[in-house]
């Protein structure tokens, strides 16, 4: 667990400057967009130990951390698919489709497929808690998350450019992620007001999630 000030954001990382030293940190979108430059932030981290890399990924509750890892014990899922898994999948959600053998949810993730989806839900049972009563209907990514931010007609290709990149960072081909930003950027433009503000690219990132995650 690491505990500092918020240096820097990206689409698919952060910086955490912890007493002076900057830890780089691969998250997920919902963490990205809870969090604001110089904030302070605690993250449970996991630090996957490679022979060319260290790659440290952080996360904004324990639960999550520990899925994180928990799911890494299937054969074939490394820790990308893993932060694919919570960045379309809360972990409640995750630990219903798994509770109820419910392949068609694991394969709205991108990179698992029928096959995969049938493995994790067989070496995946018994490792996770069961899950909470009245819980696992939401999306990992937040629905009410827009929020007065959303929104306006004039987003710039660089937006689109760095959602589209975030995309295929967790996963997905090229082609589907810019046809999911085109169809989220148009929406914002019809909900646009003239005062708006172009909207930030979490934003545009949370909705193009939703939007891939349904469409599988």
């Amino acid at each position: 667990m690491l505990t500092g000030r918020v240096a820097r954001i990206d689409l698919d990382s952060l910086v955490l400057d912890v007493g002076g030293v900057g830890y780089l940190i691969h998250t997920t979108p919902q963490s990205l967009a809870a969090t604001r430059h110089g904030a302070e932030l605690t993250l449970h981290t996991e630090l996957v130990v490679r022979e060319e890399s260290l790659t440290l990924y952080g996360f904004s509750t324990a639960e999550e951390a520990d899925t994180f890892r928990i799911v890494q014990s299937v054969s074939g899922v490394g820790p990308r698919t893993a932060l694919a898994l919570l960045a379309v999948l809360e972990p409640q959600r995750l630990y219903r489709a798994v509770a109820e053998q419910d392949a068609k949810t694991l394969t709205t993730v991108p990179g698992i497929g029928p096959k995969g989806a049938s493995r994790m839900l067989l070496e995946l049972g018994g490792k996770l808690p069961a899950p909470a009563p009245g819980e696992g209907g939401q999306s990992g990514v937040p629905e009410g998350a827009d929020g007065p931010e959303a929104a306006s007609a004039a987003a710039g290709g660089e937006v689109a450019g760095q959602v589209i990149e975030a995309l295929v960072g967790l996963g997905w081909p090229e082609k589907p992620a810019a046809t999911a930003v085109d169809r989220v950027l148009a929406e914002l433009e019809r909900e646009a007001v003239p005062e708006a503000a172009a909207p930030e690219a979490a934003l545009v990132l949370r909705r193009a999630l939703r939007d891939l995650g349904g469409s599988r």
